[in-house]
């Protein structure tokens, strides 16, 4: 029985069962008996793989984890029984919605088939699953000295089976074109479950006829694009823009090519870009091109866009490997982005559009002569009014980072109007881009709007953004009314729909515009061949203009429309809730969780902060953007509006955010989690109440205070045969964790007795901060400090009534207390603060709360913005004040290797150290290394333990793989390093810098 649309009860439309329909349950237990991978079919798995980089959102019947082909295989089977469609998916980064598909059973390939199988350096070839990450594949053969061409901005979560999906490319497309040339087969899975390798077979020739005679699928998908390639020659050649980028629709116009008098047909050509509608990628072999041993980059200023544009020509006529353009919009919003405001500086304020352009030593022997001659052409002769040079690899990485940042800093714009991608990888003739731009304003202007301009000008692939509301239904009408205007512009100017992030949800309704109604229905005869019912990922590409039209009478895939299945749209809407923390500068609650738009950047592993949970378990829940997702299911309705107080949310979303904040520097568009997370915990201590651990650590400094007072006895207690398991039974404190030992002497007890040494009116003053460890546990540390600040002419004062900064209680969410404890501490330090006194911290966690977390809890607080400007860590201190350079000091030959505290990295202060390092003389390494994975109490906790260890596994290996002793400031990181095995406890840098002063 049908109902009067044409799809099944408990269907849509499109003919997919809705994710709670109950035949779902009998599809997760036949995928289960048949995959070894993990099945998840539960609610939370939906809202996760209901989003990718892109505007759209789409819930899954649920997600399968394969482990190899053979379970893509079981999988696509299972599925096909079931009628249920299924969507490969690698990092879930698309920007054209091909990441997400409703109904659908996604098969998340970049959890395991995720290596590099075979590298042949004579060949220049390799062989990958498709859920490598580019970044992993280029670090493997980099040591070759080659590199996959296609460098897409988000090479470092991306995967390549992704880029195969979307026939991705990036900056130096100019250079090596896109991966459709440099793919040479793959193995695929098609729609029934039958595997197939696809690669070059020359036509007409023995190997044809073996082919052919075969009589199988794969003989038939051969037969059948041959005659559709022969039959639309005309077409293909008239329909086709000459371009050096053109992904929308299939690639008809690349199976079949000439070759040493040959006609060689490669079906592996076809699957590249079909975005996971022909087949399933299960591996792929890949062509390789060598790797520049060096490039240079110069950066030209123009003060008008059309005038940048009109460049670009000129500056192809050189031998260049990328020209990239960056609008003043995406420098303004990367001066005011904490990661991104160093790399924007070099970049004159007042202009209003860059040229990036780039030379690679494979072209060049003198980068000098190739700069000074492109700078003829473009400035002293041309509109450009200034320009800069980079020649060191450091420097031209800055700049490349602030290009590669554009998408996710623009989605960071305040409020709810953003620039939104829907039309923004159109691709015109490199020479006609400035009137082309120019005619785009036009539509912008009678549309009421603007747009931000960046990308890959050198082959014509504007990343034109209008900025829109899609949250009201005018919103979504004008960018469709833009979309349709724009297209027809682009086909007037010969142009691509798209030219590098594909068709997916947003392009696919106006494929057959572009390429009339002979190609298109060529497009859909393709698809039936590959897949006569349509079950991989439909209504992507191509759709089917009537139910009776190419494949089953089922209405599934029938039409496209792309206001459909928005993140979005007029009818969303989000709870605002009453917040204890102040989120005015977030734009509220709500907004602070929409600024996550699926860009993935969480997911990267191999530099910065975020995300270290993702980092260990590699699972998508544990990623900045899975928890944000969740959340904003929460607040927008998606999820049951208790689901935020639910064990599962608070044990598997919440408690497992180890309070970082990586993301507030990390994530581009600035989701701080941690906040978040404090905000959340807050109001379920108010709903549900806290346990007897969670108030235990929260008052764990007057804890600390009674075990120094009973120390060595507090230390041999925990010593006792069976005390500790008896603690994890009733406490849940890890017995496997060693826990800190107390001196019974602290900190301030034996400056007390000690006194200072340099007079109190001295020039500079300091009240040095007896945080909780470092007074009762470590006050070795503070009597290092001391020691340092002292020989550095600064006096000295560590007063014992300043209490706790109330860290552990805002990060554990008890924030009712951390307020009173800001409240009293902005009281003690206020006074010596007005008297000119600084105040220095040598736990990085402290300093970070009175610089940043205090404006949360103390916002309308003139006294609280004061300490907080005089707040300093203490290497930051003496670094920013210039204190070291004279210091007497005779540094033991001595390597260091330097891991940075997460909060100092958030703030940007990460570096004070290892410049107080070396100038005491020390050879120095810092490492580009994430979260110990203790983060204070978390480690300790006996549920975290394993993911706390498998985070500093992480850590562990990059101090081995250095050369030199390690030092960390935080008092976590020292006591997850000691881990190590054979390891001693780490220096604080202070100590080191300490021992430095009399050559100890």
């Amino acid at each position: 029985m049908a109902t009067d649309d044409g799809s099944r009860p408990g269907h849509d439309s499109l003919g997919f069962a809705h994710p709670d329909d109950e035949s779902y349950v009998d599809l997760a237990e036949d995928l289960r008996e048949s995959v070894r991978g993990d099945v998840r079919f539960d609610e939370y798995a939906q809202v996760l793989y209901a989003t990718d980089g892109s505007i759209y959102q789409a819930r899954p019947a649920g997600v399968v984890e394969p482990r190899d082909a053979t379970d893509v295989q079981a999988a696509v089977r299972t599925a096909a029984d079931h009628g249920v469609p299924v969507l490969p998916r690698g990092a879930g980064t698309s920007l054209a919605g091909q990441g997400v598909g409703k109904g659908c059973v996604v098969l998340d390939c970049s959890v395991h088939m995720d290596s590099v199988l075979d590298v042949d350096p004579e060949a220049r070839t390799a062989r990958v699953q498709p859920g490598v990450v580019q970044d992993d594949l280029d670090a493997t053969l980099e040591p070759h000295g080659l590199q996959f061409a296609p460098d897409p901005a988000s090479s470092a979560r991306a995967t390549v089976g992704g880029g195969i999906g979307n026939n991705s490319t990036g900056a130096h497309s100019v250079r090596y074109g896109i991966t459709d040339a440099y793919v040479r087969s793959v193995d695929v899975v098609l729609a029934d479950g039958i595997e197939a390798t696809l690669g070059d077979v020359t036509l007409d020739s023995p190997e044809w006829d073996a082919l052919l005679d075969r009589d199988d699928r794969v003989a038939d998908l051969h037969r059948t694009v041959r005659e559709l390639v022969e039959g639309h020659e005309t077409e293909i050649e008239s329909r086709y823009p000459e371009l050096k980028r053109c992904v929308s629709g299939y690639n008809l116009h690349k199976v079949v090519r000439e070759e040493d008098g040959k006609r060689v047909m490669n079906l592996a050509k076809l699957v590249v870009g079909s975005e996971g509608t022909l087949g399933v990628v299960t591996a792929a072999d890949l062509d390789l091109v060598t790797r520049p041993e060096s490039t240079a980059l110069a950066v030209f200023a123009y003060d008008d866009l059309v005038d940048a544009l009109a460049a670009v020509p000129e500056a192809l006529s050189h031998d260049v490997s990328a020209v990239e353009l960056v609008d003043d919009q995406v420098v303004a919003m990367a001066r005011d982005a904490p990661e991104y405001s160093e790399y924007a500086e070099p970049f004159p304020v007042d202009a209003a559009a860059f040229l990036l352009v780039e030379f690679d030593s494979e072209l060049h022997d003198d980068f000098v002569a190739a700069i000074d001659t492109v700078t003829d052409t473009l400035q002293r002769e041309g509109a450009a009014t200034e320009h800069l040079e980079a020649f060191d690899p450091d420097d031209q990485a800055d700049l490349w980072k602030l290009r590669k940042a554009a998408i996710p800093l623009l989605m960071s714009m305040d409020g709810d109007p953003k620039p939104y991608p829907f039309i923004e990888d159109a691709t015109v003739p490199p020479d006609r881009l400035a009137s082309y731009v120019e005619e785009f304003e036009e539509i912008l202007d009678r549309h009421g709007t603007s747009a931000a301009y960046f990308a890959h000008a050198g082959v014509g692939t504007l990343h034109i953004r209008p900025i829109l509301n899609l949250k009201t239904d005018d919103g979504v009408e004008t960018m469709h009314a833009i979309a349709d205007d724009v297209t027809d512009l682009v086909l007037a100017y010969d142009g691509a729909f798209s030219g590098e992030h594909g068709d997916g949800l947003a392009r696919t309704e106006f494929t057959p515009k572009m390429y009339g109604p002979d190609l298109w229905n060529a497009f859909k005869r393709v698809k039936t061949a590959f897949d006569p019912s349509w079950l991989l990922h439909p209504g992507n590409v191509v759709y089917r203009d009537s139910p009776a039209d190419c494949g089953p009478p089922n209405g599934r895939g029938v039409g496209a429309d792309m206001r459909e299945n928005l993140r979005y749209g007029g009818d969303y809407s989000a709870v605002e809730p009453r917040t204890a923390l102040d989120f005015d500068d977030d734009g509220g609650f709500a907004h602070l969780v929409e600024l996550c738009n699926g860009c993935g950047t969480c997911r990267q592993t191999g530099s910065d902060t975020m995300c270290p949970t993702y980092r260990a378990s590699r699972e998508e829940i544990q990623s900045t953007r899975g928890r944000a997702n969740l959340l904003r299911a929460a607040i927008g309705g998606e999820l049951d509006e208790d689901e935020l107080h639910s064990e599962r949310f608070q044990s598997e979303v919440l408690d497992l955010c180890v309070g970082c904040k990586g993301c507030a520097s990390d994530c581009p568009t600035g989701v701080d989690l941690a906040k978040l997370k404090s905000e959340l915990k807050h109001q379920h201590h108010e709903r549900e109440g806290a346990s007897l651990r969670e108030r235990l650590f929260r008052d764990i400094d007057r804890w600390a205070s009674l075990g120094s007072t009973f120390a060595p006895l507090s230390n041999w207690s925990t010593r006792v045969p069976g005390v500790r398991a008896v603690g994890e039974r009733l406490l849940g404190v890890a017995a496997d964790r060693e826990l800190p030992t107390f001196e019974r002497e602290s900190l301030v007890d034996w400056f007390d007795a000690r006194g200072p040494r340099v007079p109190a009116d001295a020039d500079r003053r300091v009240v040095l901060y007896p945080d909780t460890y470092t007074n009762y546990t470590e006050p070795a540390v503070g009597r290092a400090a001391v020691r340092v600040l002292e020989a550095a002419g600064v006096h000295v004062a560590v007063p014992g009534n300043l209490g706790a900064s109330g860290r552990p209680a805002y990060s554990l969410g008890f924030l009712d207390t951390a307020r009173e404890r800001a409240r009293a501490t902005v009281a003690a330090l206020e006074p010596p603060v007005a008297d000119s006194w600084d105040v220095v911290f040598v736990e990085p966690s402290d300093a970070a709360m009175l610089a940043d977390e205090y404006a949360d809890l103390l916002p309308d607080s003139s006294a609280r913005a004061a300490v907080s400007a005089a707040s300093y860590g203490v290497c930051e201190y003496l670094d920013r004040h210039r204190l070291v350079a004279d210091l007497p000091t005779d540094a033991p030959d001595d390597r260091l290797v330097y891991h940075g505290h997460c909060n100092q990295k958030a703030l940007g202060t990460d570096h004070h150290a290892v410049g107080v390092l070396r100038r005491a003389g020390y050879a120095v390494e810092p490492l580009d290394s994430g979260c110990c994975g203790m983060a204070g109490s978390f480690g300790y906790e006996a549920e975290h333990l394993e993911l706390s260890r498998a985070i500093g596994r992480i850590l562990f290996e990059q101090v081995d793989a250095a050369d030199g002793r390690p030092v960390a400031p935080g008092a976590s990181c020292r006591t997850q390093l000691a881990d190590r095995s054979g390891a001693d406890r780490p220096q604080h840098p202070i100590e080191a810098v300490a021992d430095a002063l009399d050559g100890e």
